[in-house]
């Protein structure tokens, strides 16, 4: 299987785990560091994800991919909080930072606002994102995605 077959698989695994204990899919990973292959499902929960979550859910999948063996390399499973800064990568992550403060860095500069800035994420689609800035008058940017390097939460909310 390849690296994207395989992540759609594990999530089709952990997300019934995951639906089962409260908390909701943000990403799965895997990815070769070194030599090592990595299996990296984050989950989340309103109040926040805590070790005893992490623990249920990565004994519950372990379980799970054991049963199906269909992953041919071995592989380290790590399951966590996608943490404070984490990246919006799915439609599903930008339909659950709406109204968030988020930090973009662009691949190409935009006139005034350069390649790096904060702002509010006002709306998102397949192709672009708008972000509204608080600065003399509020100001909505819609952004091609095609242009952003990278886009995640602010650790410091507006």
């Amino acid at each position: 299987m390849k690296k994207k077959e395989i992540e759609e698989y594990c999530e089709q695994l952990v997300t019934p785990i995951l639906e089962a204990n409260n908390l909701k899919l943000w990403d799965v990973e895997y990815v070769k560091e070194g030599q090592d292959y990595y299996l990296r499902v984050f989950a989340d929960k309103e109040e926040g994800i805590t070790i005893d979550d992490c623990v249920t859910v990565s004994r519950a999948l372990e379980a799970k991919l054991d049963e199906e063996d269909k992953l041919k390399d071995a592989y380290i499973l790590e399951v966590s909080s996608p943490g404070l800064t984490r990246q919006l990568k799915s439609e599903r992550d930008f339909a659950n930072s709406i109204g968030r403060q988020v930090d973009v860095k662009l691949y190409k500069a935009i006139d005034k606002y350069g390649k790096e800035f904060s702002g509010i994420l006002e709306a998102a689609d397949e192709n672009s994102v708008s972000v509204t800035f608080e600065n003399e008058a509020l100001e909505k940017l819609d952004i091609d995605k095609n242009n952003i390097a990278t886009i995640r939460l602010s650790f410091i909310e507006g």
